[in-house]
């Protein structure tokens, strides 16, 4: 009896162990992705497509992911998503912010004790990774 007493708590416990693990490393590369994209877009602030294509290149899964980037002119404090500030010249330039935000919605748990604790057999996972814009220089109007 105490045998399989314990062995329900050490399953549980290794279920957990598993699906901790799993999704630190996921996080963890989203995070480098999302990284990725940033570095890429400091640089090249108004290649949307090409920030994107970046950051996917960089993830595990993309199934179920989704990524926002924009663009902030710190000086009149106004984000743009990445597409809209290419008409915007004044954002896209020297010491402003680019954002890269992945988001995992529905990252799946792999044991089944643990969603019966948590409630569901999916949690959200998001990262964001924010950078300053390194070029071109601002043109004043």
């Amino acid at each position: 009896m105490e045998l399989a007493v314990g062995m329900i708590v050490l399953l549980i416990m290794l279920a957990g162990v598993i699906d901790l693990g799993r999704m630190s490393f996921y996080y963890i590369a989203m995070r480098d992705a999302a990284q990725e994209g940033a570095v890429y877009g400091s640089a090249n602030p108004t290649h949307c497509i090409q920030i994107e294509d970046r950051a996917y290149s960089n993830l595990v899964d993309m199934g179920t992911v989704q990524m926002n980037v924009t663009i902030r002119d710190v000086t009149n404090d106004v984000t743009y998503p990445c597409q809209t500030a290419i008409s915007h010249p004044e954002a896209a330039c020297i010491g402003n912010e680019i954002r890269v935000t992945i988001t995992d919605a529905d990252f799946p748990l792999t044991m089944p004790f643990i969603g019966t604790f948590l409630g569901g057999q999916s949690i959200p996972l998001e990262t964001t990774v924010t950078n300053t814009i390194l070029r071109p220089v601002c043109v004043s109007p």
